[in-house]
C-alpha cells in the first residue's frame, strides 16, 4: 500500500513508492489511449506523455523522460512518436517499443484515409468547411499552451533562456536551417556543460528530484539487460530495417515498375522522411516542392487543406503524407476511376510504412547508446541546449500557424477577427480553466460551425 507524502506543490498528492510494474496489456491500453488523443502536434504530444507517464502513472522519471526526448530531438523524425517508440521499448523491450510507435500512427492513418475521402468527395460542403474554420484557432491556443508547458520544464536559468530566445530568433527573423540551429545548440550545451555545469544538468534545477514521487524507470533504476549496448544487436537492428525497406519497394518496382506513382511515392518519402530535422514543419516544403510542384500528384490548395487536417487529426502533423498520398493516388486512378479510394487508401498505407520505418530503426538501433550516457553530463549537457533551443522553435512554428490563420489573405488583407476570439477563448480554456484538449476542439468545432452555417 503506498503512503502519501508532503508533496511540495499545494493540492498535489504524492505516492512515497514507485509502481511494480506494468504489464503489457496496461502499456497496450495506453499507447493505444495515446494515440487517440495526441492532438496539438509534438508540443501537445509530449505534454500528455509527460503528464501521463512522469506525472499521474510515473511510469519514468523527469530526467529519464528528458533525456530520451532530447535524443528524439536530434533525429529525423516525428519526436513524439519516437519518445513513445522509446518509452515503450525501455518498459517492454523491442516488443514494446514497435506497438508504443505503431498504434502512436495507427489511428492517425485510419482516421486520415476517411478524411481524406470524405475530402475528395464533400470537400465543398458547408459543413465541413465550418467545423474546419472552427478548430484552426483553437490549434493555435493548443499549440502555445504546450509549448508554455515544456518551456516551464526546461528554462530554469538565464543559460537556457538565452539558447531558446537565440534559436526562436534564429528560426522566425532569420530562417536559420533547423540542422544548424541543432548543431549550435550542441556546441552551446558542452560549453554550458563545462562552464556553468550546474545549469545544464538534465531535468531541471540542478539536481533537484520533481515532486511526483519515485518512478518505476528513476534517475538511479539499473538499464535494464534489453537496453545494455552491444555491437551483435546494432547489428541485427540494421540487416532487419534494410530487409524490411528492401522487400516491400522491390516488390513494388517489380509488380508496379520504376515510374509508377507507387512505387515514386514509396521512394519519394523515404527521402523525406530522413530530412524531417526539426519536425514536420521543417520537411513540409521539400513535401510541397515534389508532390505539388515535381510530381504534381495534387494542387496547392490541397496541399495546403491537408496541413489543415494534419493539425486537427491526432497523431503526428507529418501524417499530412497520408493525405498527400490518398489525393495524389485518388486523382491518377492507377486501378480505374470507380477504384479511387482503395487507390488512395493502398497509397497512404504505404508511404505510412516507409515515413516511419526510419524512426523504428533509429530509436531500436540507437537506444541502448543513449542509455549508457542518461548519468554523464558531457553527454546531457548538449542535448539539455537542444531541448532549450527546441523550446524556441516551438514557439516560432506557433506563430507562423497563427498568422496563416488569423491573416488568411497575409498582412494586406483582413484581420479574421472571429477567429482571433475562437483561439483566444480556446487560450483561455487551456490556461485558465485547465480544460482538455478534446474538449478544447470540440467545442470549438462545433462553435465554427454554427458560425458558418448562420452566415452561410
Amino acid at each position: 500500500m503506498t503512503t502519501p507524502v508532503s508533496p511540495q506543490t499545494p493540492g498535489a498528492e504524492i505516492n512515497a513508492t514507485a509502481p511494480d510494474h506494468v504489464t503489457r496489456r496496461e502499456a497496450f491500453a495506453f499507447w493505444l489511449k495515446l494515440g487517440c488523443i495526441s492532438f496539438g502536434g509534438p508540443a501537445g504530444q509530449i505534454a500528455i506523455m509527460h503528464k501521463e507517464l512522469v506525472e499521474r502513472r510515473r511510469w519514468i522519471s523527469e530526467r529519464r523522460f528528458l533525456h530520451a526526448l532530447n535524443f528524439c530531438m536530434l533525429l529525423p523524425g516525428p519526436e513524439a512518436q519516437q519518445l513513445a517508440t522509446y518509452i515503450g521499448w525501455l518498459l517492454h523491450r523491442t516488443w514494446g517499443g514497435v506497438v508504443a510507435g505503431a498504434l502512436f500512427v495507427l489511428p492517425s492513418l485510419f482516421i486520415l484515409i476517411g478524411l481524406s475521402w470524405l475530402y475528395m468527395a464533400y470537400g465543398q460542403q458547408p459543413v465541413v468547411a465550418g467545423l474546419f474554420y472552427g478548430i484552426k484557432p483553437a490549434v493555435i491556443a493548443i499549440v502555445l499552451h504546450a509549448a508554455y508547458r515544456i518551456g516551464g520544464r526546461t528554462l530554469h536559468n538565464p543559460w537556457l533562456w538565452a539558447i531558446a530566445l537565440a534559436s526562436f530568433t534564429a528560426i522566425f527573423a532569420l530562417s536559420v536551417p533547423f540542422p544548424l540551429i541543432v548543431g549550435s545548440a550542441a556546441v552551446a550545451g558542452y560549453i554550458g556543460g563545462r562552464l556553468a555545469p550546474r545549469h545544464f544538468e538534465a531535468g531541471g534545477h540542478a539536481g533537484a528530484k520533481p515532486s511526483y514521487g519515485p518512478a518505476l524507470i528513476d534517475d538511479d533504476t539499473p538499464t535494464p539487460a534489453h537496453a545494455r549496448f552491444r555491437w551483435s544487436r546494432l547489428l541485427r537492428v540494421a540487416v532487419a530495417g534494410a530487409i524490411l525497406w528492401t522487400v516491400p519497394m522491390a516488390v513494388l518496382w517489380a509488380i508496379c515498375g520504376w515510374d509508377h506513382v507507387f512505387t515514386q511515392m514509396a521512394w519519394f518519402f523515404t527521402k523525406a522522411a530522413l530530412l524531417t530535422f526539426g519536425g514536420a514543419y521543417a520537411v513540409l516544403p521539400y513535401v510541397y516542392q515534389g508532390a505539388v510542384t515535381h510530381y504534381g500528384w495534387l494542387s496547392p490548395t490541397q496541399m495546403i487543406d491537408g496541413l489543415a487536417l494534419g493539425e486537427t487529426t491526432p497523431g503526428p502533423l507529418i501524417m499530412v503524407v497520408a493525405f498527400v498520398a490518398f489525393v495524389g493516388a485518388y486523382g491518377v486512378a492507377p486501378f480505374g476511376t470507380d477504384a479511387g479510394f482503395a487507390a488512395g487508401a493502398l497509397a497512404a498505407t504505404l508511404v505510412t510504412w516507409f515515413s516511419f520505418l526510419p524512426s523504428f530503426l533509429f530509436i531500436l538501433g540507437g537506444g541502448p547508446f543513449v542509455e549508457s550516457t542518461h548519468g554523464e553530463r558531457r553527454f546531457t549537457a548538449p542535448l539539455t541546449g537542444i531541448t532549450a533551443a527546441v523550446v524556441g522553435v516551438i514557439f516560432s512554428l506557433a506563430l507562423f500557424f497563427g498568422y496563416h490563420v488569423l491573416w488568411p489573405a497575409g498582412f494586406a488583407g483582413a484581420f479574421d477577427v472571429i477567429a482571433a476570439g475562437i483561439a483566444l477563448l480556446a487560450g483561455l480554456a487551456l490556461f485558465v480553466f485547465k480544460r482538455s484538449v478534446l474538449e478544447v476542439i470540440a467545442v470549438a468545432a462545433l462553435a465554427g460551425l454554427g458560425l458558418r452555417l448562420l452566415t452561410a
